[in-house]
């Protein structure tokens, strides 16, 4: 029994989707013990070492479209024809190699794929450009509506990585709760495997960073807040510095120039490209985890920061106490002091910080691999 899925953000996000897609799949090839082989369709190569993280055998390979291949750097029209083979083109291909279901990991699903007779789940993460459509641009926000209710037309049934999602689907896409599955995001567990003392020392000289920080994953963008973080630093001892990572946009500029005009370039280290290597020593060597995000689909940094050891102060107004659960602070978006004063509860030497930490570390076993996969396999084997 054959199962399909969208892969395009599995080659090529490092976090996020991507995450997302490549621990569950891992995941539910393990679980499924050869009960069902998996196709990962994806427009082109994207990027080796991520999908190198993925655990190909003979159930679980990869599929390109045959005018572009499995390219790494593929040319704009190549480019151009695998995104439409992703939304048209491989309806066709699916039925040619016995799909029975079709699984689209980042809220889509390819046009006419219920008139093929293919059985489709589809995982909807959030619904922000309906929630805050003012963290897109006109165009594409109307874009990313037109594709979300088309494919909840499409589909059998839809994967909520959250209650909060849920409830979005169900108010934006007049969606029943039955078709509605609540199954929290997937998380790997690479990130409780303790780093050497060694290690920690080279990541701080690499980066030139200082013994004592708080750390943020994330893109830097103006949904995710990081400014209030900066705004924080303000309220904090003077050798607590903050290290941001994550992918940069023009909202970075807007944090930089905070920075420059309240002389904190000495305390705020912003970091791009970080290896997945890294990034796990990163997250141990750090104090505190901040996410000041207004608004997450769920928030998969809470749980690598609480896997890596870490107290996280957090923002209330979406799903990040899902995530992170009731032994975390969580404070309005708003609010630098209130963000100030969770850290510093949460920093070195406060006595229930170790507490809270070990509570966090089992609430969140919930979300970690082999339930995800079971729930969403029990998914597949209702639509069969």
């Amino acid at each position: 029994m054959r199962i399909g899925f969208d892969a395009k953000r599995i080659v090529a996000n490092r976090t996020g989707l991507g995450a997302y897609g490549r621990t569950l799949v891992n995941d539910l090839a393990a679980a499924a013990e050869g009960r069902y082989e998996l196709r990962l369709y994806a427009p082109n190569g994207g990027k080796a070492d991520l999908r190198q993280m993925v655990r190909t055998s003979n159930t679980m390979s990869f599929v390109y479209p045959r005018s572009v291949g499995d390219t790494e750097h593929p040319s704009l029209i190549a480019k151009i024809r695998g995104d439409y083979w992703r939304t048209h083109g491989i309806v066709a291909d699916l039925k040619r190699d016995g799909i029975e279901i079709y699984h689209g990991l980042s809220g889509e699903l390819p046009v006419g794929i219920r008139k093929a007779g293919i059985k489709t789940v589809v995982t909807i993460h959030d619904l922000i450009f309906l929630r805050h459509p003012e963290y897109y641009n006109w165009i594409d926000a109307k874009v990313y509506a037109w594709k979300f209710r088309k494919t909840i037309a499409e589909a059998d049934r839809i994967i909520a990585i959250s209650e909060c999602t849920k409830r979005d689907i169900m108010h934006y896409g007049n969606v029943s709760a039955d078709k509605i599955d609540l199954i929290y995001q997937s998380c790997g567990t690479h990130f409780k495997q303790r780093v050497s003392e060694e290690e920690l020392r080279n990541a701080r000289t690499k980066y030139n960073i200082p013994d004592r920080y708080i750390i943020n994953v994330g893109t830097i963008e103006e949904r995710k807040n990081i400014l209030l973080a900066v705004k924080a630093l303000r309220h904090l001892p003077e050798d607590i510095a903050l290290v941001v990572i994550g992918r940069h946009t023009p909202y970075t500029a807007m944090v930089e120039r905070y920075v420059d005009e309240h002389r904190l370039s000495h305390r705020v280290f912003i970091l791009h490209e970080v290896s997945n290597t890294e990034l796990p020593v990163l997250y141990q060597g750090a104090e505190v985890c901040v996410y000041p995000s207004r608004y997450e689909g769920f928030g998969i940094p809470v749980i690598e920061a609480i896997q890596s050891g870490l107290p996280v102060v957090a923002c209330t107004g979406s799903c990040l106490e899902e995530a992170g659960g009731p032994y975390n602070i969580y404070v309005d978006p708003d609010d630098d002091e209130a963000l100030a004063q969770g850290i510093s509860l949460s920093l070195f030497g406060n006595q229930d910080r170790e507490e809270r930490i070990s509570k966090s570390k089992d609430y969140i076993r919930r979300f970690e691999n082999s339930n995800v996969a079971s729930q969403v396999l029990g998914v597949y084997d209702k639509l069969l």
